[in-house]
Formats: structure tokens, C-alpha cells, sequence
């Protein structure tokens, strides 16, 4: 059988912003591999997710195990700039603490 990748690690950058103003519900991050506008267009509309740890337990919707991880999921909307970082938003904005984190993308859903 032939494994296939099904995410790709990229870090969060910062926050959308002009000179003065930062605009934190769209989130900058750099997909790893990826150095040029378009090489970025096989990951518009992929989902992205950014899993941190909290301190107290709360039960998995899905699993039904208490768990301390959480998820905030999003959508590579579009790219920025010319050197292969994207623009994302998140369901909610990402915390401060997210910059220079790891965020997954997911390899779906599929635009072939």
C-alpha cells in the first residue's frame, strides 16, 4: 500500500495588519515548502487547524473521553504577497499565543 500524506505542518505568522492596524480575525501563515504565489493555490480552501492544550479536561464530542486538547478550525482563504504565505480564518481568531505556533493543514477537501 502507498501512504499519502494527509497534512502539512505550517506556522502562524502574525495577524493581517496595515502600518498602524492589525486586523486579528485573518491570520498570516507560512506553509512549509511553499516559497512562491503559485505554489500557493493547491492549498486555497484547504482546511487548517490549530490544536493547543488547556488546563482543564472537557469531554470529546466525538470520542466521548475527557480530553484536554482543543481545536480551532479554519480556511486557507487566499494568498499573500509574493513568497508563499497564505491569509486564513479561523472560526474564532487565533490567540496571541499562536504566533510562531504549529497549525496543520489538511490536504481536503479536494478543488482537483
Amino acid at each position: 500500500k502507498q501512504w499519502y500524506q494527509r497534512r502539512v505542518a505550517i506556522t502562524a505568522g502574525g495577524y493581517r495588519r496595515g502600518q498602524r492596524n492589525q486586523d486579528p480575525s485573518i491570520s498570516l501563515v507560512k506553509i512549509e515548502g511553499v516559497s512562491s504565489k503559485a505554489e500557493t493555490e493547491f492549498y486555497h480552501g484547504k482546511r487548517v487547524a490549530y490544536i493547543y492544550r488547556a488546563q482543564k479536561t472537557r469531554k470529546n464530542k466525538i470520542t466521548k473521553r475527557e480530553t484536554k486538547l482543543r481545536v480551532i478550525w479554519g480556511k486557507v482563504r487566499r494568498a499573500h504577497g509574493s513568497s508563499g504565505l497564505v491569509r486564513a480564518s479561523f472560526r474564532t481568531n487565533l490567540p496571541p499565543k499562536a504566533i510562531g505556533a504549529t497549525v496543520r493543514v489538511m490536504l481536503y477537501p479536494s478543488r482537483v
